[in-house]
């Protein structure tokens, strides 16, 4: 059997406007740590194979903090040039996801509470079959939040909240972020992705209606809320 190798991307290229700074949003530190070290950091105690950190033009400061902690992975950084949503951020690691095998974790530098446990957790479902794995959560309150829409145990879709209808919003599990791929699916479906939201971007999010309708199996597994807390602001 093929020893599966996970390869880890982790999406660092917002502004962060709201943080009211001149320094990157993933560098502010959180318990002494910049934000998006912890992410690398849980990536690399992950397994990771590889670490793609993908970043905004001239953040070569936020590059060196992942390459710092990126431990005895493969580490690499990518370019996203114009923003325009999370699928089209990891396609600005387009080179990585083509030549990943095994396991795609997607995660984000602005959430350095992740655990490396949950990169386990994310790519099991995988290794039976899945090609798409969200991580939810059980929101106290999921105003803002995307809604996991599932039917027979499965998500089925995730609706971003200004895409929801008045039943979608009233659902309380929420997307966390989080993502796994399988490798051999992972590009042709962001591929797939087009702009077709009130945001007219690129949502990650879409990929699991398309594995869907491509007829791929999807899963999710439910995790703590404050886990996947980012930070918007100081």
């Amino acid at each position: 059997m093929t020893e599966r190798r996970l390869t880890s991307i982790i999406l660092a290229a917002g502004e962060g406007t709201r943080m009211r700074s001149m320094l990157p949003k993933v560098l502010h530190r959180v318990a002494g740590r910049a934000m998006v070290a912890h992410a690398v950091a849980a990536a690399a105690s992950a397994g990771s194979a590889h670490i793609a950190l993908v970043v905004g033009p001239g953040r070569d400061d936020v590059a060196k903090v992942g390459a710092d902690v990126a431990g005895s992975a493969a580490f690499s950084t990518h370019v996203q040039t114009e923003r325009r949503g999370t699928a089209h951020a990891v396609l600005a690691a387009r080179d990585i996801v083509a030549n990943a095998k095994g396991d795609i974790v997607i995660a984000f530098g602005d959430t350095p509470l992740l655990r490396s446990e949950t990169f386990a957790a994310l790519c099991a479902p995988l290794a039976t079959g899945a090609s798409v794995v969200v991580a939810a959560f059980e929101a106290r309150d999921p105003t803002g939040y995307g809604r996991v829409i599932m039917e027979n145990g499965a998500p089925v879709a995730i609706r971003e909240h200004k895409d929801a209808n008045a039943s979608e919003r009233a659902i309380t599990l929420c997307n966390g972020g989080l993502m796994a791929l399988a490798a051999d699916h992972a590009l042709a479906l962001l591929e797939a992705v087009t702009p077709a939201n009130a945001q007219n971007e690129f949502y990650l999010t879409d990929l699991v209606g398309l594995a869907r309708a491509a007829a791929l199996r999807t899963a999710v597994i439910t995790i703590d809320e404050e886990e996947v807390m980012g930070v918007n602001d100081r």
